[in-house]
């Protein structure tokens, strides 16, 4: 199996990733719906891909916190209301944002999406991962899914000194010292549909986001604390860098853990990363 992994350099339309990724996610269910002989003697399924960028200020919530006039996408044939409809989570900061088709100049934008968990915030400093990929090729259940992306995570914090931590509370945690309490530097989330992904993580790499976490009660956890490489001492990697160690880390998990070969494992081998352009993979 191939992995493509595209990456946005610079700062990104929150949007438009996410207008890529459903384009991608909607090629696997479709290729998932042709009848097995349809699906042997055709085409090959899509390649798994990874996409990793920075978006602008975001400000995004999780299936648990979505107001009911929020739950699907606007759409060009129905009106649009004059009024944001914003969760309970984020009334507190309404004047900072503005819906995504929204016409004045926001500190942050507020998307709903459809992944689990509750309200977070990407943007400039943070390395956004998405994986968008059929789960029984990789042998993955959901469960693992999320280990195989927290652990990812941790790899690459390994790499730079740091123990990441996994623990009852989703996302990656670091612990600073024994007194201090973990402070929260990768949160992750995901959708499933017929075991095809697409959402994934967000691992701060500077302290930029932080102004924006201190605004609200990330992913629901009262009184815990966001943090980033930059603040565990870590200076110099750029996200590019890092969204590499990911792709890479990722990568070895798959093969290690669930490709055939590894005990009683049943997924593929992903053989190859190759490095694709968002033209390319809108063209099919």
């Amino acid at each position: 199996m191939r992995l493509a992994h595209l990456h946005f350099p610079g700062i990104t339309s929150f949007t438009r990733v996410s207008q890529l990724q459903q384009t991608l996610t909607s090629r696997l269910l479709a290729h998932k719906k042709l009848p097995p002989a349809a699906s042997s003697d055709g085409p090959p399924p899509p390649d798994p891909t990874i996409i990793t960028f920075t978006p602008n200020p975001v400000y995004t919530t999780g299936r648990r916190d979505l107001p009911p006039s929020n739950t699907s996408p606007p759409s060009t044939s129905t009106p649009r209301p004059s009024t944001l409809s914003l969760p309970a989570s984020l009334e507190p900061i309404r004047p900072l944002l503005v819906s995504p088709y929204g016409s004045s100049a926001p500190t942050a934008e507020y998307h709903p999406t459809l992944r689990g968990g509750q309200t977070t915030y990407h943007g400039p400093g943070q390395m956004v991962g998405y994986t968008v990929l059929d789960l029984r090729r990789l042998g993955l259940t959901p469960r693992c899914h999320i280990r195989l992306l927290e652990n990812s995570v941790v790899d690459v914090l390994r790499s730079f000194g740091i123990e990441g931590l996994i623990t009852a509370d989703p996302g990656v945690w670091v612990r600073p010292s024994p007194d201090v309490a973990a402070k929260k530097i990768t949160a992750v989330g995901v959708h499933l549909r017929r075991n095809i992904s697409s959402y994934g993580v967000g691992l701060n790499v500077t302290e930029e986001p932080m102004w924006y976490f201190r605004q609200i009660v990330a992913c629901g956890l009262e009184g815990r604390e966001a943090t980033s490489l930059e603040g565990q001492g870590v200076q110099g990697p750029s996200i590019q860098q890092v969204a590499d160690m990911f792709v890479a880390a990722f990568v070895r998990r798959v093969n290690t853990d669930f490709a055939c070969g590894t005990g009683g494992a049943t997924g593929e081998k992903i053989d190859k990363v190759y490095s694709v352009r968002e033209e390319d993979l809108l063209r099919g």
